[in-house]
């Protein structure tokens, strides 16, 4: 988020750097930059005429000094324009393809061609580097840095854009991408996803054909709706879980993106991400400067499981707030309330919550408004002080009440919006976002607050500051953000509002760098109607994100397996509800591959039931470690097989857990075959043993034997899973 708007200062270091004669120019130079990870490279090479372009990406050399001979390799054609494999592609010159940059100078001109000046590398850590490349336009005084910043370990890469104008007027930005990527291969195949409200996260893969394919939002906010930044590319086919060649893409932004995926004339692949520049030409007086949101990728010769446990691993170690720290088990009240509440009734909740052992109670929508009171949808919202009627002691009373009774106390806020019927919007109507002389268009009865606006800003701000100020012991905030942009106009911007959209964004940037610089260590999450907002740009600031307000167990199965490719397990917020059928054990079983929590009343709960529940958050609290900071392996997918599995295993390879889930109700289904486990040390011998077993039932597993880790994945083991018995926690442990 913080580079967005500043880069810290470093000192710069000139790079390894190739350079090779170029015969055919006299002082020529061709100059060869390697941007290198562990296992893989992007290597980008200067040519006599100082076009900087992308002539290698994929599996790394041991001899950096032969990437300068790649180029010749490449029989890439007759390419009239010479900028089909442009590192930076730019409009209006002698580009044919889809560029990365179109410019309007300051005099009318759209022409734009880019050269290479010089570039440097920063090393920032033993893991961490940043490779930047000036270019220049040698007609107008326009400069553009690359920046690639390499997580060695990690096999991940963030790349952004920073476009100065030193022209003598302002110029206007018409696209302004963050990375433009070329991939070279026999075919290509994408892995896409759609979705909109409870139904996130749905999957499609195709072959990419010539032409254009774009991924994009135009929202405004809950810009992934309909569909995230966040895609795959296989190269020559379609990778499978441990076998082919993968790049995973997203987009660290959480407004308005695009991602265009250009099959060229030559056969080749150009990837150009970043914000969208629909309705957004983004204007930048003389000497102003521009950063672009890193797009960040990681590609893999073994499969979309090992991209996805490199994304993991980076997620949790550089990128997620607390990545490396824990999670707070809770009780939410909407399921058991909605907005009918009152203190009596939270203060049963909170016995409740202890009785069930979860760490914290979390209340929901309902709690604020007076003159317009939040009894429903239709009203309140902007308007952040507790209502006096159901909560008369105000909030402070309820958090001093629930560390009296031993559990955490946590609130739910949706700042950035406002009801039209509320004290805010009367108030301050040009804080909203709408459109004079047009009607009102709302989505869930709520307008947009303008972030663009500082004195909105503060105001946002002001509504998280002022809770932690009243109740200093409040543990944690869950942020909802439920509608979208219509009728898109800013008061603030005035003549400005092609830059609505991104100032927007970087608006709510900004309210979320003040909050963690003061609160740095308040868990958040990051919710939006369900996982309309879910990017690494916001999750920098929030230690989770609600996937979706589907939660029945069955649909989060697979929503979460496809979350997992590029999200760490500690990152998803899964609670128990009643939605679906299945009975409280599956419930409780699928919750568990994340952060878990409860929205179900306890007092109804049957006895069992209840025992159930309390030994498996006791069951869950000994696992978590190896859920959140262990890798990842799926085993058995819900698309193909009638058994979904997924495994976790710590990184010493002496622990895992295994959760199994029958997914296919049809009479006599199971898993026909054994499971075959993954992530184990072959010469170590492990147990297995079944928890979260429900009261009165017993395992077939016997927790007594020991295995091989070589017979535990090459032969497998028996899960038992059928219509008798639908879901299944194994816990392995190394026996020494």
């Amino acid at each position: 988020m913080k580079r967005f708007y500043a880069y810290k200062k470093v000192a710069l270091m000139l790079s390894a750097a190739c350079i090779f004669s170029l015969g055919g120019a006299a002082n020529a130079q061709v100059i060869t930059i390697p941007v290198e990870t562990a296992h893989h490279v992007v290597v980008l090479q200067v040519d006599g005429e100082k076009n900087l372009k992308t002539v290698y990406f994929g599996k790394k050399l041991a001899d950096t000094k032969e990437y300068g001979e790649v180029a010749a390799l490449q029989k890439i054609g007759t390419d009239y324009s010479g900028q089909l494999n442009s590192a930076y592609t730019t409009a209006g010159s002698r580009n044919l393809a889809e560029p990365a940059i179109a410019v309007t100078h300051a005099d009318g001109n759209m022409g734009l061609h880019l050269e290479y000046v010089s570039h440097k590398v920063t090393k920032e850590s033993a893991d961490v580097s940043l490779t930047t490349v000036i270019l220049k336009d040698p007609v107008y005084n326009l400069e553009v840095a690359l920046h690639y910043k390499t997580y060695f370990n990690q096999d991940v890469v963030e790349q952004w854009s920073t476009i100065k104008n030193f022209e003598k007027g302002s110029i206007i930005l018409q696209k302004f991408a963050s990375a433009n990527l070329y991939l070279q291969a026999k075919s290509f195949w994408l892995r896409q996803y759609h979705g909109d409200w409870a139904k996130e996260m749905q999957p499609e893969e195709q072959q990419l054909t010539h032409g254009i394919k774009v991924l994009d939002s135009k929202l405004g906010t809950r810009a992934n709706l309909f569909q995230p930044s966040c895609f795959m590319v296989s190269l020559d086919k379609p990778a499978t879980e441990d076998e082919g060649t993968v790049m995973y893409g997203s987009l660290e932004w959480s407004g308005n993106f695009r991602v265009d995926l250009e099959v060229d004339p030559q056969d080749n692949l150009r990837i150009i991400a970043g914000i969208n520049n629909y309705a957004s030409p983004y204007v930048l007086k003389a000497g102003d400067e521009l950063n672009t949101p890193p797009f960040l990728y990681t590609i893999s010769d073994k499969g979309k499981g090992d991209a996805s446990r490199k994304l993991q691993r980076w997620a949790r170690e550089y990128k997620l707030a607390d990545g490396k720290g824990t999670r707070l088990t809770l009780l939410n009240n909407w399921e058991a309330t909605g907005f009918d509440f009152n203190e009596s009734k939270l203060k049963g909740l909170l016995k409740d919550t202890k009785a069930l052992g979860v760490d914290m109670f979390l209340l929901d929508d309902g709690w604020f408004a007076n003159k317009f009171p939040r009894d429903d949808d239709h009203a309140g919202l902007g308007d952040w002080q507790e209502n006096r009627k159901k909560l008369p002691n105000g909030l402070g009373s309820l958090v001093k009440e629930s560390t009296n009774t031993g559990v955490k106390f946590g609130i739910w806020i949706e700042p950035e919006m406002v009801n039209p019927k509320s004290g805010l919007y009367s108030k301050h109507p040009d804080w909203v976002v709408k459109q004079a002389g047009r009607p009102e268009y709302y989505f869930r009865n709520q307008l947009v607050l303008d972030l663009a606006n500082p004195k909105v800003q503060d105001f946002v701000f002001g509504v998280v500051d002022s809770l932690f100020i009243k109740s200093p012991d409040l543990a944690y905030i869950k942020w909802d953000c439920n509608a979208v942009i219509y009728n898109a106009y800013s008061a603030y911007l005035k003549k400005s509002q092609s830059q609505f959209y991104v100032d927007y964004v970087r608006g709510l940037y900004q309210v979320l760098k003040r909050i963690r610089d003061k609160y740095p260590t308040v868990p958040m999450m990051l919710c939006s109607g369900g996982g309309g907002r879910v990017d690494y740009g916001a999750l920098q600031a929030f230690t989770e994100f609600w996937p979706s307000d589907n939660t029945d167990p069955l649909e989060r199965i697979f929503m979460q397996w496809e979350y997992s490719y590029f999200y760490p397990a500690m990152a998803t917020a899964n609670h128990v509800t009643d939605w679906g059928k299945q009975p409280l054990k599956f419930r409780v079983d699928v919750a568990m591959m994340g952060r878990l929590g409860f929205d179900i009343v306890i007092s109804k709960l049957s006895a069992n039931d209840l025992t159930f529940a309390k030994d498996a958050v006791k069951a869950y609290d000994r696992l978590k470690p190896i859920i959140f900071q262990g890798d990842q392996y799926r085993l058995s997918d819900p698309v193909t097989e009638s058994v979904a599995a997924v495994m976790y295993v710590d990184t010493t390879k002496t622990s895992g857990v295994i959760f199994n889930y029958l997914v296919n109700n049809r009479y006599g289904q199971g898993n026909r075959l054994p499971i075959k486990l993954k992530g184990l040390d072959a010469a170590k011998r492990y147990s297995l043993k079944e928890v979260n077993l429900y009261p009165g039932t017993s395992s077939s597993i016997d927790g007594s034997k020991a295995y091989s880790g070589d017979f535990l994945m090459t032969a497998g083991f028996d899960p038992g899973i059928n219509t008798g018995k639908t879901s299944a926690v194994i816990q392995v442990t190394e026996v020494k």
